[in-house]
């Protein structure tokens, strides 16, 4: 009898260190999945850009409290123009990686990729720090007319960020 108490002991204790380890397990999936995510609407005003490696646009209107409208710039390390088609003198494309600059402290990696005309093209975002740390996003350019252009698409903070 007491071999068998002992055995119901040892497999109630089983039953409860499994079921602790799968909520254990449900809560980290949980809050992995809870992760922030959503789209992305940004403006941004390009007329202080010169095409020179260091050029920059400044973001006007952003749906993301990490990117403050106004203050934060897209700083580009490539001039605009290269690569050149085929090889030519033609004007060539934005191939450029960029810093998202939100101040002192936060700033996100990323590449933009445009048109010759600069009226459409892509930019992806990689990972931040500060306040951007773990930043991805993913946006398609277009033009608002004259200097402005908007980035619209997705993005994500990875988890723990």
């Amino acid at each position: 009898m007491t071999k068998r108490l002992g055995s119901l002991a040892l497999g109630a204790m089983s039953v409860a260190l499994t079921l602790t380890l799968a909520l254990s397990g449900h809560v980290a999936s949980v809050s992995a999945s809870s992760a922030r995510s959503g789209d992305l609407h940004i403006e941004k005003n390009c007329s202080a850009y010169t095409g020179a490696p260091g050029g920059y646009c400044t973001i006007t209107v952003s749906n993301l409290p990490e990117i403050p409208a106004n203050t934060t710039r897209v700083f580009y390390d490539q001039a605009y123009g290269l690569p050149a088609p085929n090889g030519s003198s033609a004007p060539g494309m934005l191939d450029s990686n960029v810093v998202l600059y939100a101040g002192f402290g936060d700033w996100a990696v990323g590449r933009c990729t445009l048109n010759v005309d600069g009226s459409t093209g892509l930019c992806t975002f990689s990972d931040g720090v500060g306040q951007l740390a773990g930043f991805h996003a993913r946006v398609a350019v277009s033009s608002a007319g004259g200097a402005n252009y908007f980035w619209n698409g997705t993005y994500h903070f990875d988890h723990g960020n």
